[in-house]
């Protein structure tokens, strides 16, 4: 009786255990990003208590979590790398999407208290140290510009990393925004334009996290990647000569830069077996999918 199912067996050499797409170098950005973030937070809290704006107070609440965001990210990243357990057959590589989930929960979270804080200030406008705020925003933007530089390399490697960079992105705008408010209020004693601003840099915030949310679910809800067609996919498989049809066919991401594939492929003659699988192997790798399963049958079996 002919086995209804085929193991590729490939070089010793094409094995591989799947990590997380991050290396030393990033870890080193990463950390050079947390600490100018984090010199720059207490910088704008401190500055924005005392000229009284709540743009610099907003800008410092985001970076409060952009510190923990950064802080998380490199923590995710130095686990993912931890290799494969029975247990976990994967390893932890979903580790840095949880914590690309949670960095947009956070950011949503910042841009409502930021949107409360501004309402209540357009309705009573505080005094606003025009001075004050323009010194401290052009130390922060200078800052967060650095930060923005170091992990731009590196941010499309990744949806953690692009998660920490989208948080320093985010903070460069709102010092832009803050720098704006105190050329407003020093020039024009307008302190409304202090909370409006607020607004702008909350929008931000929003778009940021809303982004980050959208994308780490997908991931975790195993949806077909944005970049893939899963009837591109079927289509180059069912090409495949000695390949009859293909079905129960799944696409998903396993965290960003790994994607994996399963299906089940008809190959009337055993003898194709092996040469079917290993064409349908390098027809996937050129579309970037990395792990590929694939259940070779006689007649369909479908579960």
């Amino acid at each position: 009786m002919f086995p209804t199912e085929e193991t590729l067996v490939l070089p010793a050499e094409a094995h591989c255990t799947y990590r997380a797409p991050i290396n030393v170098e990033t870890r080193r950005r990463l950390t050079l990003a947390l600490t100018i973030t984090t010199i720059v937070m207490v910088v704008e809290l401190a500055g924005g208590w005392l000229a009284g704006s709540l743009a610099l107070l907003a800008d410092a609440a985001h970076m409060l979590a952009d510190v923990a965001a950064l802080g998380l990210a490199l923590i995710a990243a130095w686990i993912a790398q931890r290799p494969a357990t029975p247990e976990r057959s994967f390893g932890f590589l979903r580790l840095e999407i949880l914590a690309a989930l949670v960095n947009g929960a956070v950011l949503f979270a910042i841009a409502i208290g930021i949107g409360i804080e501004a309402w209540h200030r357009f309705r009573a406008p505080p005094a606003v140290n025009g001075a004050l705020l323009l010194g401290v925003a052009f130390i922060g933007f200078v800052a967060n510009l650095g930060a923005t530089l170091v992990l731009h390399r590196d941010h499309d490697k990744s949806l953690n990393q692009r998660a920490a960079y989208l948080h320093v992105l985010s903070d460069l705008l709102g010092s832009v925004g803050a720098l704006l408010a105190g050329v407003i209020v020093l020039v024009f004693h307008w302190t409304v334009a202090d909370p409006l601003i607020s607004v702008f840099i909350g929008v931000l915030v929003l778009g940021s996290a809303w982004r980050l949310v959208k994308e780490s679910t997908d991931v975790l809800l195993e949806a077909t990647p944005a970049h893939i067609a899963l009837s591109d996919v079927h289509e180059r498989i069912a090409s495949v000569p000695g390949v009859e049809s293909v079905h129960d066919l799944h696409l998903w991401t396993v965290t960003s830069g790994v994607v994996a594939m399963s299906g089940h492929l008809v190959v009337k003659n055993p003898t194709d077996n092996q040469p079917v699988l290993e064409a349908v192997q390098n027809r996937m790798r050129a579309l970037g999918i990395q792990h590929v399963t694939v259940q070779v049958e006689r007649e369909p079996i479908c579960d």
